[in-house]
């Protein structure tokens, strides 16, 4: 309450000077409210394992920033990260380096960067130590964002979620492709309803998670962001070049993620709309993904919601189990099914 009531008397008193210099009310309150002018900017950042984390940095921190992206600094970076994935802790002590030339201070615990920030990237690659990260930021009342994967399981993301709604943080996750031009032209509507999508992506593996959690998921979610979430059953067909899961939506429509693993890789999808058949287009870059992100900060409006997040999840799982199945069809139903109830 204090804290609110000197808040209070600073924009009194600042509000009176500007008068007194000419400033007019509506040109003061713009002044005020942006976001470069609140003391909510500071965002810290949870594991320097991934190139995410540097992209994300220097889009922010760099000396040209976008001013779409409202101001906001990475400010604290704990690394930590994964301890056991080496293609990922290899990158950690360069990647540490590379953030302290652009001013981030580094952290040697997670609680201590959350006293230093307004605002969390949870960046670790291995998705499943972000449940016992998430729950730390939630517990500090931080608005946050989970880089892909949510989590190593569908049970883990939706005590995520849990959590956060039950705490009243803001949270979402989402992969960098949902927001190519092309994924979310088709998904608005620029060309009548989507009847049917098959999408590719690169999809390697890693024992460590489940198959297309560690990198088909970039796939999955181009998918989910063209069809939407409705999914209802999954037939997988794998080999050790490729994988393919047919998704049947509940109106009947069908989805299809292709996950490549040998020759050349890259993204994208062909879309068959009502108006016609196209194609999703070339990967945006993170900017995009980086716009929503702050966007969220600033309004605590969650561009994807928990429903989409945790469909995508229920379809790896369920590709996952067809595989082990050899092939046969897995309802999304009898995966949620599987998932503890929240307490």
């Amino acid at each position: 309450m204090k804290s609110e009531q000197n808040r209070r008397s600073f924009i009194k008193a600042t509000a009176l000077t500007a008068a007194g210099i000419g400033i007019g009310a509506e040109s003061f309150a713009k002044i005020f409210n942006s976001p470069a002018n609140l003391a909510g900017n500071r965002i810290g950042i949870i594991g320097l394992d991934t190139s995410h984390s540097i992209a994300f940095t220097k889009a922010l921190n760099g000396p040209n920033p976008n001013p779409e992206f409202g101001g906001y600094k990475v400010v604290a970076a704990y690394p930590y990260g994964t301890k056991t994935i080496k293609s990922s802790t290899d990158r950690i002590p360069g990647y540490i380096e590379d953030v302290k030339k652009l001013g981030v201070e580094i952290t040697d615990s997670i609680a201590d960067l959350l006293s230093k920030v307004d605002f969390v990237l949870l960046e670790t690659n291995d998705g499943r130590l972000h449940r016992e990260q998430a729950m730390q930021v939630i517990k500090a009342g931080k608005r946050f964002f989970i880089d892909k994967p949510i989590a190593a399981s569908l049970a883990d993301a939706s005590a995520i979620f849990d959590a956060a709604k039950k705490a009243n943080v803001g949270v979402f996750s989402a992969s960098s492709l949902r927001y190519s031009v092309g994924a979310q032209e088709i998904a608005g509507g620029k060309h009548g309803k989507v009847l049917g999508a098959e999408t590719y992506s690169p999809c390697h593996l890693e024992s460590s998670h489940p198959d297309l959690f560690w990198y088909g998921i970039h796939g999955v979610e181009s998918l989910f962001t063209v069809m939407g979430p409705g999914c209802k059953q999954v037939v997988r067909i794998s080999t050790p070049d490729a994988d393919v899961v047919v998704g049947t939506w509940n109106d009947g429509r069908i989805g299809t993620f292709r996950g490549v693993r040998s020759g050349k890789l890259g993204y994208g999808g062909t879309v068959f709309a009502e108006k016609g058949t196209v194609q999703i287009g070339e990967y945006g870059g993170y900017n995009p993904l980086l716009k929503q992100i702050t966007d969220f900060f600033t309004s605590g409006v969650v561009p994807v919601n928990s429903v989409d997040t945790l469909d995508i999840c229920a379809f790896m799982e369920a590709a996952d189990e067809s595989k082990r199945k050899g092939g046969t069809p897995v309802t999304l139903a009898s995966v949620y099914a599987k998932v503890p109830k929240s307490k």
